[in-house]
């Protein structure tokens, strides 16, 4: 189990205070200019961060894990906005935007794309599981039920009765899992040559 870092949990209050002031300022004005620099510095180090953070723990695991099974996850699609449209408006924006921030703020993506070279680099591997329904399967005997998460960290079985950390039942279930066939790249086939037949009476060149 490792703690998040939470890069943007931690300069949250300081950046929320450089673009109140970014906001009374004169649009590109030399004040303007200052705090808008102020706040790509602030989000620059947030970056920078976030990714030492990132190799420093993919390295640690890739050194030390022959096999690191991780879920195919759709970033993009689990960081959608929620507040829909004008004749369909969304539910619970306010929560699913702390959400889609807490997501981003991980840098999943990024971490499975570290893993995914330095595994083998260091003599390992980087299996790919589906990602769908991990959260809901029990570990022990593989019943999915929805109701068996019964809060963010609490998982019940509701057949078997078996309790653990829903993070931990999670990983368990993704132990477990077949791993997604690796597609290779699809490789570029050369355009062969060929020839125009010869008109009557031309000559082919």
């Amino acid at each position: 189990m490792y703690k998040p870092l939470n890069a943007f949990k931690k300069i949250k209050d300081d950046l929320a205070g450089l673009q109140q002031q970014l906001a009374k300022k004169v649009k590109f004005s030399s004040n303007w200019r200052k705090v808008k620099q102020k706040i790509s510095r602030l989000r620059h180090h947030e970056a920078n961060a976030r990714k030492d953070w990132l190799h420093k723990l993919s390295t640690e695991i890739a050194k030390n894990h022959g096999i690191v099974k991780l879920e195919k996850l759709r970033v993009r699609n689990m960081t959608a906005s929620a507040a829909g449209t004008i004749e369909n408006p969304g539910k619970n924006v306010a929560q699913k935007s702390g959400l889609n921030r807490s997501i981003l703020d991980q840098g999943l993506g990024m971490f499975g794309d570290m893993l995914g070279y330095k595994c083998p680099q260091f003599g390992g591997h980087r299996p790919l599981v589906a990602a769908p329904y991990t959260s809901q399967t029990c570990c022990k005997c593989g019943v999915v039920d929805a109701a068996s998460r019964r809060s963010q960290s609490e998982f019940v079985c509701t057949a078997c009765g078996h309790a653990d950390n829903a993070d931990v039942n999670a990983a368990g279930t993704i132990e477990q899992a077949r791993t997604l066939a690796v597609v290779p790249p699809r490789q570029i086939r050369k355009r062969s040559r060929w020839k125009r037949k010869p008109r009557d009476g031309a000559h082919a060149v």
